[in-house]
């Protein structure tokens, strides 16, 4: 899909040529100055007419006119150089990728090194080059019918660099393509309806990756969760016809299995509310509210494309919140995998629940620090909006590691307070150990603070993308639906994991 070339050939015949420009007194320099003397002059007069705008994601098309090899150019407008970063340079090659893709080519050169500057170097930029093509060019084709004319994909792109590093340009395209089919991964898992992802389906789906990349897996069915006391598990899965599933995956990337990384995910295939049962509005879109464990599946993609020497235990409660005869109730008390009670307030409270015994089982497999990502509450969105994730911890040393990831992955969260105070309302009920919903104030809190129960001290980073998950708008890298967010957030984190000491 992607070939590098030291040597840039302008008479190579492509079907398009993307170039970056920045917005500086002297934009035609190296080899855009070579380009402009095979124009005769006329780029930089088109430049002075405002036809080729350096402007922050402008896109200027421009036909060669057989002047050089490509028969287009996408002049792709980078801004200020001192405002330049890694995220906006992804933005706007994600803005050139859909030009390209609307023009239907099916094939483009990139000049990689006009894409550069402080602070992103080359391999930087190879790095956003591939993962912005991942990104921005995804679609979900859904199931309508097809008609019988060939589709035309963008799928080969020609990188051409002058760096002597070849090798590490490569290797920075290989990794950047594999963050973005990771997050393309889990935008699908989110995106399929309900009825066609149930908790088997995403369990054969969890099968196949470790399959794929030799994973150690186990999928616990419903009578092995009983023999393990999953209460509050089974207690969600009561009203379905649809059986749970609790899948674990384990890659193993250190000789030893310490300082082992738990990720945790939400797999709820659909969510009613059960008898706190959600509005005709609010119901629509719940085959969504599994995106935590799609991009904790997104993430075990990467890690098994790139085998950081890291171990991870990936641990995914799969089933639908339904309404039946056998559902449970408010009132309810269940006994958690661990031991604890719990009152239930609120059946649509479901997520806090199946994370609990997961939470337990991931220490179970040795788990040493936990992250957890969940479409988990409305009340994050009313705090942070569609554009911040969520986060709550119990351990700040380890919520900073996260943090990093999440801001090199152009995935931004933002850290809620957890105090004494928050606790003592989940653990605030007169006939169990806690109770799942104290109330609507503060509820991303309270439901932050209800998980970290079942942490026991265990260092912990919870991450609630019920704003973030999905979106309703087509943006520069991908359309309108299912974002992956929080894929490449965990790989980055495992991957750059330090061990903290205890």
């Amino acid at each position: 899909m992607f070939d590098v070339k030291n040597e840039i050939d302008l008479s190579a015949g492509h079907e398009g040529l993307i170039i970056g420009l920045f917005d500086k007194p002297e934009k035609f320099t190296g080899t855009l100055e070579k380009l402009d003397e095979q124009f005769e002059g006329q780029l930089r007069e088109l430049v002075k007419a405002g036809d080729i705008s350096a402007k922050f994601k402008n896109i200027s098309k421009v036909h060669s006119f057989g002047k050089t090899g490509a028969k287009r150019i996408w002049f792709v407008g980078l801004g200020k150089e001192k405002e330049f970063s890694f995220e906006r340079l992804s933005e706007a090659l994600g803005k050139a990728y859909k030009a390209l893709k609307a023009s239907k080519l099916q094939e483009c050169a990139v000049l990689l090194d006009s894409f550069t500057a402080e602070p992103v170097n080359g391999q930087e930029a190879a790095h956003a080059v591939s993962e912005a093509f991942a990104l921005s060019t995804y679609q979900f084709h859904g199931y309508k019918q097809k008609s019988n004319e060939p589709e035309k994909k963008l799928g080969k792109v020609t990188v051409y660099s002058e760096s002597p590093d070849k090798e590490e340009i490569h290797a920075s395209l290989t990794v950047g393509l594999a963050f973005g089919k990771g997050t393309n991964s889990a935008r699908s898992l989110v995106n399929i309806p309900g009825n066609l992802l149930t908790a088997k389906d995403m369990a054969d789906y969890a099968q196949e990756l470790a399959s794929k990349y030799n994973f150690e897996v186990e999928i616990l069915d419903k009578e092995e969760i009983e023999k393990l006391g999953m209460g509050a598990f089974l207690a969600v899965n009561q009203g379905s016809t649809e059986p749970p599933k609790m899948i674990v995956l384990k890659y193993q990337g250190k000789e030893q299995w310490q300082d082992v990384i738990g990720l945790v995910g939400k797999g709820i295939t659909f969510d009613t509310g059960g008898y706190s049962i959600k509005t005709k509005a609010g119901i629509v879109g719940m085959k969504t509210d599994m995106g935590g464990a799609a991009a904790v599946l997104g993430a075990m993609e990467i890690i098994g494309e790139l085998k950081p020497e890291q171990n991870v235990v990936a641990v995914i409660p799969s089933t639908d919140n339904m309404i039946s005869g056998n559902a449970f109730k408010p009132d309810d008390v269940i006994t958690s995998m661990s031991g604890k009670t719990i009152e239930v307030l609120n059946t649509d409270a479901e997520g806090r629940l199946v994370l609990a015994d997961a939470v337990t089982y991931a220490k179970h497999h040795g788990a040493e620090y936990l992250v957890d990502v969940a479409t988990l509450t409305g009340g994050v969105i009313t705090a942070l909006g569609l554009h911040t994730t969520g986060a709550m911890t119990n351990h700040e040393t380890l919520y900073e590691q996260v943090l990093e990831a999440s801001m090199e992955a152009g995935e931004p969260i933002w850290q809620l307070p957890l105090f004494e105070k928050d606790k003592e309302r989940v653990r605030n009920s007169k006939v169990a150990d806690l109770n799942n919903s104290p109330g609507s104030e503060g509820h991303a809190i309270v439901a932050g603070a209800f998980i970290g129960e079942f942490t026991e001290g265990t260092p912990w980073v919870h991450l609630d993308i019920a704003g973030t998950s999905t979106t309703s708008k087509e943006h520069d890298l991908g359309p309108a639906g299912a974002t992956g967010v929080m894929t490449r957030t965990l790989a980055l984190f495992v991957e750059r994991f330090e061990p903290i000491e205890k």
